[in-house]
């Protein structure tokens, strides 16, 4: 019932919209259960009195209940779907939104799929919850009083006995609905881990394709996709006893009515009409005692997408503002590492006491080798994460008690991997300023080296860039990335190595515009290639998350270190990738 209860919030700006839409659905089965007790009075009117005037009266009244019934229930209907569309696109957008707070941490141990699978499908199955089921079950409790007061008014004896089998139908729906649940939780699983499947693949079919994998991905699938079945399957077994049960005793008390009244009618003691009506009503009946069914299901299904949905909306980011976080004011870009220690698990540290500061307007590099904290040291700049032990300090100011979002404003990211979102060029430049003018984008994109590609492209700004980015080179999505920075105007600027896997002339296109993106900002450069790293102000040589040598890139060549043997081994690869020039004649 906690589950449930947390789902007020989001129902009760639409409270009077929901009651207006019970009122309607009450009013429905009231007219429904009046349509019924008019035909068994024409029934009378037709068979036992003859009379044809009141019979004309009485089916023009008939009719016209009909019309306001049929005109109640599109009301209602309409509603009722607006209502639930309403409601869940709150609810989703509120999930979407939390989502978009939690900490890097969050997203490092959960797969895509899965979170999608609960923004989508178990919000689909909540929608349900939410709004049709208390709505159907109004009408359901309107039929199943009136009908039930329209039973003992006319022969309380046989309304008794009908009454009698509603605790086998209480039984049956409990003995039923915990596996249900149960059920309806791991067919939620499975739906999840589906879709984390598809994703995977769909997002690296490139490397599904080349390492000839699709048939281990379709064993996969099908593995996946048979699990989901078998317990999709055991669940419909059971609702294939359940439903049937259920309205076996309902059948069962339609038989008796039909006894018993037939009886009474035989001994002069109710009219044809009314056992008909009477008959009419017991029928009725059978679909409120028929939902129980329905209802323990959908109550049971949606318990289990709550839990999973209200898990996700109760983890909490790592990372947040601090309660007396300040705005932090124009950066002259300070950085400063004091005393840092750094573990994404407790028992593997990253960084050990690591200390060292860029000043503004430098150029830093970090280097070292593969696992050697270099990309921690961004999370931490960036306050991805925050330091296990230590400060990290821009001006001076513990970046713990300044507003992320002012931080943010005033550093830019350009990745290796360069991300790019299923929009056109002008939107994905202009991502970092919504109020930037065409004009400011296009000179952004001729410092990136971008506008004249962009030119040439049939639409122009106006492309669409695919998903990912897939429509273009490497080189092409690093000079939109960068493009991109260049238009926010950052004070920081950090570079994951963004030529690392460009061929020469568009590293050299990159390395034009990273060189007018670095004027004046202080930026820190992650470093894979040492090449590219010459002219850095400072190298700061990190080994197994400590500094272990620190200078411009002459300084560290004159020295035996880390620094000289990684250059040193680099170059010698370079040297025998590069083919050697052709013999010449004599």
């Amino acid at each position: 019932m906690n589950y449930f209860s947390r789902l007020l919030p989001f129902l009760r700006p639409y409270l009077i919209h929901m009651i207006f839409a019970s009122l309607l659905i009450a009013g429905v089965a009231i007219l429904n259960l009046m349509l019924l007790k008019l035909a068994g009075t024409l029934w009378d009117l037709v068979a036992v009195q003859r009379d044809v005037t009141r019979m004309t009266q009485t089916m023009t009244l008939f009719l016209s209940l009909a019309v306001l019934q049929s005109m109640m229930a599109m009301g209602q209907s309409y509603l009722t779907t607006q209502l639930s569309q309403r409601i869940i696109a709150d609810f989703r957008t509120h999930l979407f939104r939390h989502v978009q707070t939690l900490s890097l941490s969050f997203f490092a141990k959960r797969r895509t799929g899965e979170i999608l699978s609960r923004l989508m499908n178990d919000v689909g199955v909540i929608q349900k919850l939410a709004t049709e089921t208390p709505i159907d079950s109004a009408k359901q409790i309107v039929t199943l009083v009136g009908g039930i007061t329209f039973l003992l008014v006319m022969n309380w004896k046989l309304c008794l006995l009908i009454v009698s089998l509603i605790p086998a139908l209480v039984l049956v729906a409990r003995l039923f609905g915990k596996r249900l649940q149960t059920l309806s939780v791991h067919i939620q699983d499975h739906t999840a881990s589906l879709s984390t499947l598809i994703e995977e693949v769909v997002s690296g079919i490139r490397v599904v394709k080349s390492f000839v994998q699709t048939d281990r991905e379709d064993r996969r699938f099908g593995a996946a996709l048979q699990t989901l079945v078998d317990d999709t399957l055991r669940r419909a077994t059971i609702m294939s006893i359940f439903v049937p049960t259920i309205t076996l005793l309902t059948f069962a008390m339609a038989g008796i009515v039909f006894w018993y009244g037939g009886a009474q009618v035989i001994n002069g003691a109710m009219t044809p009409g009314d056992l008909f009506a009477f008959v009419l009503f017991a029928g009725i009946l059978i679909g409120p005692f028929g939902s129980i069914a329905r209802v323990v299901s959908q109550m049971k299904e949606g318990q289990g997408a709550l839990q999973r949905v209200f898990e996700l909306i109760d983890t909490t980011p790592e990372v947040t503002d601090s309660p007396n976080a300040c705005a932090m004011d124009t950066m002259q870009g300070a950085i400063q590492f004091s005393h840092v220690s750094f573990a994404y698990e407790p028992q593997r540290p990253v960084l050990a006491d690591l200390s060292f500061e860029v000043h503004p307007g430098e150029m830093v590099a970090i280097v070292g080798p593969t696992g050697s904290g270099k990309s921690t040291i961004v999370n931490l700049l960036h306050r991805f994460y925050d330091p296990v032990e230590g400060r990290v300090t821009i001006d001076k100011q513990d970046l713990r008690e300044v507003q992320m979002a002012s931080l943010y404003r005033q550093i830019a990211f350009v990745p290796q991997e360069t991300v790019l979102f299923g929009d056109t060029i002008l939107e994905n430049i202009r991502y970092g300023r919504e109020d930037a003018s065409e004009q400011e984008v296009i000179a952004a994109s001729q410092a990136a080296n971008a506008h004249d590609f962009i030119a040439g492209l049939p639409d122009g700004y106006a492309t669409l860039v695919g998903e990912k980015g897939v429509n273009f080179s490497g080189g092409q999505r690093q000079r939109l990335a960068i493009a991109r920075a260049i238009l926010k105007n950052p004070r920081i600027l950090i570079l994951d190595e963004a030529t690392s896997s460009l061929d020469s002339e568009s590293e050299r296109l990159v390395q034009q515009a990273l060189q007018r993106l670095m004027a004046g900002r202080t930026t820190v450069v992650i470093a894979h290639r040492l090449t590219t790293i010459q002219e850095a102000d400072r190298i700061v040589v990190l080994n197994k998350g400590s500094i272990v040598a620190e200078g411009t890139h002459t300084t560290l060549m004159q020295q035996d270190g880390l620094y000289r043997h990684l250059y040193t081994l680099l170059m010698a690869e370079l040297e025998t990738e590069t083919p050697a020039p052709p013999p010449t004649d004599g």
